[in-house]
């Protein structure tokens, strides 16, 4: 069957950056293969404006992103349609960052200086294999499975619960602790072991330590 009577991939675009969103849109566009259905601003655009009767077989999602960011945005699309898969644009690699972002169903990560034959390329890696890793995202990952001198796995360093992750984000904002307590429904004592054991798996001495971490391996994005 020739190939222009195969289906075109569908694709849609989530990125407050007006000119890059457009920009990869015409790269996408400009394959046999491709096109772009639905373009979005940001995460909540996605859950408005999402139609069940055009849904995309591709999602791109820039990790930073006003009004749902893209790990919110790609946490919901997993959660109500996980059939969507999802690449995500950002400029953080770090084992933590690509850890959280596979547990909500990601499928792959792209830097946004990507080169545009890699975009295609993700695009129909998804498709065909279900996932794309670049060698430098997949020597990371395995890089989290191996064992130190100690026998330790780096893995255990940057698996968090959930009452770690919302702590580190609460500790990201001008919150006191006490405040943070409340927030999470629990007592004062509480939220301090679990800023001790951050403090101590993270190897930082203070509320300034945490926010660094959090910010560099897109805990919280701005």
């Amino acid at each position: 069957m020739p190939q222009t009577n195969k289906p075109k991939i569908k694709v849609s675009l989530a990125d407050d950056h007006i000119l890059l969103r457009q920009a990869l849109a015409s790269l996408i566009d400009s394959s046999d293969r491709c096109e772009v259905i639905q373009q979005f601003s940001n995460g909540a655009e996605v859950v408005n404006q999402l139609r069940k009767d055009n849904l995309p077989d591709v999602m791109i999602l820039d990790m930073n992103m006003p009004r749902m960011d893209g790990y919110e945005t790609a946490a919901w699309l997993h959660q109500e349609y996980p059939e969507i898969k999802v690449l995500m644009l950002t400029m953080y690699d770090s084992e933590l960052a690509l850890i959280r972002l596979l547990q909500v169903g990601v499928k792959g990560f792209m830097k946004k200086d990507i080169h545009p034959s890699e975009l295609l390329y993700a695009i129909f890696s998804v498709m065909t294999e279900g996932y794309y890793y670049s060698p430098q995202t997949s020597s990371k990952l395995a890089g989290l499975f191996r064992q130190n001198t100690s026998g330790e796995s780096p893995l255990n360093k940057v698996l968090f619960d959930p009452s770690e992750m919302e702590f580190l984000k609460l500790a990201c904002t001008e919150m006191t602790y006490k405040e943070i307590a409340h927030q999470m429904h629990l007592n004062p004592r509480a939220i301090d072991g679990i800023r001790d054991n951050l403090f101590n798996r993270l190897d930082v001495k203070s509320r300034v330590g945490l926010v660094m971490y959090a910010i560099r391996h897109g805990v919280v994005t701005f």
